[in-house]
C-alpha cells in the first residue's frame, strides 16, 4: 500500500464518497449485473461490470456500447435497475468502520460531506434507508455538477458548500476516478479500494491507499488531537 503515514494537517473537512465507501452496494449491483446478464442471455462478464465502477452514466453507456446495441443496452439497464431498486428498499449494509470514522470527525467538530456520482433523488433514497443521512452537513451528486469524476468539480463545490479551503481537504474514496477528481481538486485521498484494485498506474499518483475504514481512521485520527 501506498504512503500510509498519518494526515499531516488538521482537516476543514472530510468528504466521503458512498457507493463502494460506505454502502456495501458494489457487490449487490455485480450480482445484479450477473441476473440480468443472464436473463437477457448477453453473455456479459464481470470485467465490464468492474471497469465502470466509479464511473458516471454516460461514460459506462459508452463502454456498453462497445458490445452491445441499443436495444440490449436499455434491455439491460431496465433490468438491472429493477433488479437494484429491490436491494436498496430492502436496506443495503454499511461498511464497516464508517459509524465510528463519522462518530469521531463529529465528536471533533469536523465537517462531512458526501460527494457521489450517483443521481440526486437515488443518493438521499439510498443514504437515508442505511441511516447515513444525518451525519453529514451536505450532500453533493452527479445531478449537481456539469462535469463528473474524475474531473474535480464535485469536490470543489463540496467545499463550497462547506465553506472551506480545498487544500485542507480530506477526501475518502474507493474508485480511480474519484482519487483523481480529489487530487485534481488540490484535496488530499485516501483510497479504500473495494472489489476494483488499484491499477500500477494509479498507485503511481503517490496518494494513501488503505484497506479498510479503520485503517483510514487510523491516518485521520491524530491529525484532530
Amino acid at each position: 500500500m501506498n504512503r500510509l503515514e498519518p494526515i499531516g494537517f488538521r482537516p476543514a473537512a472530510v468528504m466521503f464518497d458512498m457507493d463502494g465507501l460506505m454502502i456495501e452496494s458494489e457487490r449487490a449491483l455485480l450480482q445484479c449485473w450477473r441476473v440480468a446478464s443472464a436473463e437477457l442471455e448477453l453473455h456479459l462478464d464481470d470485467a465490464l461490470w468492474m471497469s465502470m465502477i466509479g464511473l458516471h452514466d454516460k461514460a459506462c453507456h459508452d463502454l456498453l456500447r462497445v458490445r452491445l446495441d441499443e436495444a440490449q443496452i436499455e434491455a439491460l439497464l431496465s433490468r438491472c435497475h429493477a433488479l437494484y431498486d429491490e436491494q436498496v428498499l430492502a436496506g443495503l449494509p454499511v461498511k464497516a468502520g464508517v459509524l465510528d470514522l463519522l462518530s469521531l470527525l463529529d465528536a471533533r467538530g469536523i465537517p462531512r460531506a458526501v460527494a457521489t456520482s450517483t443521481r440526486r433523488p437515488r443518493a438521499l433514497q439510498k443514504l437515508e434507508l442505511c441511516g447515513l443521512l444525518p451525519h453529514f452537513h451536505a450532500v453533493l451528486t452527479g445531478s449537481d455538477v456539469a462535469h463528473p469524476k474524475p474531473a474535480p468539480d464535485i469536490y470543489l463545490l463540496a467545499a463550497r458548500e462547506l465553506g472551506v479551503d480545498p487544500v485542507r481537504c480530506v477526501v475518502l474514496e474507493d474508485s480511480a476516478p474519484g482519487v483523481r477528481a480529489a487530487l485534481a481538486a488540490g484535496m488530499t485521498p485516501i483510497q479504500v479500494p473495494d472489489l476494483a484494485m488499484p491499477t500500477d498506474s494509479v498507485r503511481a499518483l503517490g496518494h494513501r491507499i488503505v484497506e479498510s475504514l479503520a485503517q483510514a481512521r487510523l491516518l485521520i485520527e491524530p491529525a484532530l488531537a
